[in-house]
């Protein structure tokens, strides 16, 4: 039986006593402070309001001082944090229309890509690209530039026309890629500072099918010789190491299927050979959570991420950094940390190296830029790796490496000002929209307003 002590319940009816009256949660179960994804963070309030509406969405902001607007908590740092009050997506999450004739997919913000993925090749359609993971919510990835791999192919935001913003004051937003040119361009990556992401259109296409094999052992000399070919070899490519030998683990390559093309599946690699079953990336692990793999064909949603849908991703309790190199200095990037190898091995599950086509997002990783990303999969040894975290940003800083701001990193205001031409005007964007600060946060204000 559980027993809840008296002054609990006069802090919990006071809590509800202040609250707006519109979707209130229903049980003290409910109350507990939520933690994120991979259980490294616990958000500072037990004010959390669910809306199943964009009118809902309306009155709870207009009544709030101050919020945070919250998606499926996959991210690692305090982004969608708040002291006082949280918005979740999770209750907004249809599919709202799907345009044919414009190739396009009208979704409320909450739907995570797992949901939207089967429904849209149901109807013959797909995205472009996915994250490694389907577990995420659309607004979340879109609003943190969220991305997955291939020379060719933008972040998951560059997929977005269209969305819709419910601003500080209550009023609803609507910017398109066609009608509002660079302002769309400012409001995409918007890290939640504008305001609440109730509605996207993203782009669509015809659907496809895929395949993905993986090799084992590919030699670091290799990958010196010829990154480039290495990383273009599919549609989607990606390399994972621990740093602590030679060579890149394992490299990961998926590519869409011909139908016109016989399939031969490579037994070697630039010296990697080919996997004889199918791996985990932290190839300790058992790859039952994994896509499939051995160049089995399937839906393009079911070989684009690494986990599926129904299962744990990556190794579920880890910590996890991210950073954004120019695709011109990947080699010497990715040298710069191998040499760091043996600091960062007894506190690292698995590096992820991947490829992001350039955008013009204001806040993008990405922006006027080819990118590679180096991914940390840290253990959940949080106090070690607060201290790696700065010496792996002065290696990289000679090539003005960017965060993913979703995930752990340690680089100021100021830093990232030197790095984001348009954070200037991406301040400016804000204060139209949200005037008073009502939707910034600690980490806003430190990575953000104090440069």
């Amino acid at each position: 039986m559980f027993i809840m002590h008296r002054k609990t319940f006069i802090k919990l009816s006071s809590a509800f006593a202040a609250a707006p009256l519109l979707s209130p949660l229903s049980d003290f179960a409910q109350q507990a402070r939520l933690l994120n994804w991979a259980g490294n963070l616990t958000f500072s309030t037990s004010n959390v309001f669910y809306p199943k509406t964009v009118s809902e969405v309306q009155s709870l902001i207009k009544k709030s001082d101050k919020l945070r607007g919250l998606g499926t908590r996959h991210c690692f740092n305090s982004i969608a944090d708040s002291k006082y009050n949280l918005i979740s997506s999770n209750s907004l999450n249809n599919i709202l229309s799907l345009d044919t004739v414009n190739n396009t997919v009208t979704v409320e913000g909450g739907i995570k890509y797992g949901e939207l993925a089967p429904y849209l090749d149901k109807k013959g359609f797909a995205l472009h690209n996915l994250a490694s993971l389907p577990h995420i919510s659309v607004a979340g990835s879109i609003t943190t530039a969220t991305h997955g791999s291939g020379v060719k192919n933008g972040n998951l935001s560059t997929q977005v026309r269209a969305l819709e913003i419910i601003a500080a004051d209550g009023s609803v937003i609507k910017l398109s890629r066609e009608k509002d040119g660079d302002l769309f361009n400012g409001a995409v990556v918007g890290l939640g500072a504008l305001g609440f992401i109730t509605r996207l259109t993203l782009s669509i296409e015809p659907a496809y099918t895929m395949r993905q094999q993986v090799f084992v052992k590919l030699p670091l000399d290799q990958l010196k010789d010829h990154f480039l070919e290495i990383v273009s070899a599919g549609y989607s490519v990606s390399l994972f190491t621990d740093w602590q030998t030679d060579s890149i683990n394992e490299v990961w390559i998926k590519d869409k299927v011909h139908p016109d093309i016989a399939y031969r599946g490579m037994s070697e690699f630039y010296g990697a050979k080919a996997a004889t079953k199918d791996l985990h990336p932290i190839i300790e692990l058992s790859a039952e959570n994994c896509t499939e793999q051995m160049g089995k064909p399937g839906p393009w949603y079911e070989r684009l991420p690494h986990f599926k849908m129904g299962f744990t991703p990556s190794s579920g309790k880890e910590l996890q950094s991210e950073y954004f190199i120019p695709q011109k200095n990947a080699v010497e990037a990715i040298l710069a940390i191998q040499k760091m190898g043996k600091q960062i091995g007894p506190h690292l599950f698995i590096t992820e190296i991947r490829t992001i086509a350039a955008d013009n997002l204001w806040l993008s990783p990405c922006r006027n830029q080819d990118s590679v990303t180096i991914h940390f999969t840290w253990k959940q040894e949080w106090d070690e790796v607060k201290n790696l975290l700065p010496l792996i940003e002065k290696e990289l800083a000679p090539f003005n490496a960017r965060p993913h701001w979703g995930k752990l990193f340690t680089m100021s205001a100021a830093m990232l000002e030197s790095r984001y031409e348009k954070l200037t005007d991406f301040k400016k964007l804000a204060a139209t929209y949200d005037p008073k600060g009502k939707f910034r946060n600690d980490f806003l204000n430190q990575t953000i307003y104090q440069a």
